[in-house]
C-alpha cells in the first residue's frame, strides 16, 4: 500500500477524511491549531495544514474507491502518473505537527525574492522564497518540500 494526495473541494478536507474513514480507507488529513479573533473573543481552531488536501493509503488497485465520495476532485498527479507519497514523509509531517499553535506574523520589511525563515507552527526553522507579500498575507515557495505556503495573517 502506498500514500496518494487527494485534491478535494475548498474547505471539505476534515468532511472527506471522515468519510473515507467511514469505507474504510486510510486517511491523513494533517491539521493545525489556529488561534482566530473575533471581535469580542479569541479561540483555537483546528484547520488543515494543505487546504484542499487529504492524504489516503491504498492499494493500487483500489484507488477508484475515493471517488464514491462526495468532496474529492482528483489524485495529485506528478508526471502523468499519481503522486506517491513515502512512508517517512507523512511520519516527517504528523511529527513537526505534535503540540503545535500557529500564531500570527508580521509582514515587515520583506519583498517578493527575499529568504524567509518561518519562525513558528509545523514548518518553523524551513527557508523559503517570497512569492509574493500582501497587507494580510505572505506566500512563500518551500522548494525543499515543493510547494507553496500562503501565511494568513
Amino acid at each position: 500500500m502506498q500514500w496518494y494526495a487527494l485534491y478535494t473541494e475548498p474547505r471539505h478536507e476534515k468532511k472527506v477524511a471522515d468519510r473515507l474513514l467511514k469505507l474504510g480507507v486510510e486517511v491523513y488529513c494533517p491539521l493545525v491549531t489556529q488561534i482566530k479573533q473575533w471581535s469580542d473573543r479569541k479561540k483555537k481552531v483546528e484547520v488543515p495544514l494543505l487546504p484542499s488536501y487529504v492524504f489516503v493509503k491504498l492499494e493500487d488497485s483500489n484507488r477508484d474507491i475515493v471517488f464514491q465520495v462526495s468532496g474529492v476532485v482528483r489524485y495529485l498527479f506528478w508526471l502523468g502518473k499519481p503522486a506517491i507519497i513515502r512512508d517517512e514523509e507523512i511520519q516527517q509531517l504528523k511529527q513537526w505537527l505534535l503540540d503545535t499553535v500557529v500564531t500570527s506574523f508580521e509582514v515587515k520589511g520583506i519583498q517578493v525574492g527575499d529568504t524567509y525563515k518561518i519562525q513558528t507552527g509545523p514548518l518553523a526553522g524551513k527557508l523559503g522564497i517570497v512569492s509574493k507579500v500582501e497587507k494580510k498575507h505572505l506566500e512563500i515557495i518551500l522548494e525543499q518540500l515543493g510547494f507553496k505556503i500562503i501565511l494568513n495573517k
